[in-house]
């Protein structure tokens, strides 16, 4: 439980597509439960908030290892979007750590990350902000120990295993590795955020600036 009016349920085991599409098989079961007035999806978890704290909080427990023992994957049909990237140059900077870390020219890391393509798993962390599966895992990098202080909305990015679009403009430690002139958000819009659960990416060399 977090607080009294919300539970958390974090699947076992790595952050794999497999393992996401049964947490949204889990949402969906969870919408017709007539207590649930909200669910936030995350990467390999499942946050619950009720509209009444729940008198037996184990009851909803045992349903959802339940639910997740049984349920199969829900596969989503998302759209596909299609992202240009300057890659490097100074909206870029951390390419050339990226390099030294995995052992690659930083040409064959622009290469294997546009070669892949990419499934926008939960939105969080910030308005817009999409977490993606399909990172090849030759060019996973850790986060930053010391963040960037204002990494510009639009950068392309790679965290761990995950790589990523800064949905805003501040502290970021994620490394960077080139640009996309994109707005992942704009509360104008409708709805706000430009990607759902289930899309897809694909991007693509705009530029290059090594």
């Amino acid at each position: 439980m977090i607080g009294t009016r919300a539970m958390l349920f974090e699947a076992p085991g790595e952050f794999t597509l497999a393992q996401q599409r049964r947490i949204w098989a889990l949402m969906e079961a969870a919408r017709d439960r007539g207590d649930v007035q909200e669910l936030i999806p995350g990467v390999t978890n499942l946050m619950l908030i009720f509209s009444t704290p729940p008198e037996r909080p184990q009851n909803v427990a045992d349903w959802l290892r339940h639910a997740w023992g049984t349920l199969p994957e829900r596969h989503i049909q998302g759209r596909l979007f299609e992202v240009g990237v300057r890659y490097g140059g100074p909206l870029g900077e951390d390419l050339a750590h990226v390099a030294a870390h995995t052992g690659l020219s930083p040409s064959d890391v622009i290469s294997i990350h546009h070669a892949g393509e990419y499934t926008v798993c939960a939105l969080g962390s910030a308005p817009g902000f999409g977490y993606l599966h399909g990172l090849d895992p030759r060019i996973a990098t850790p986060r930053k120990a010391v963040p960037s202080l204002k990494m510009l909305a639009g950068t392309v990015t790679i965290g761990g295993m995950q790589a990523g679009i800064s949905a805003l403009t501040g502290p970021n430690g994620w490394n960077s590795i080139g640009f996309a002139e994109l707005a992942l958000f704009d509360p104008q819009r409708d709805p706000p955020a430009l990607f759902s659960i289930g899309d897809r990416i694909r991007f693509y060399p705009e530029s290059i600036e090594l």
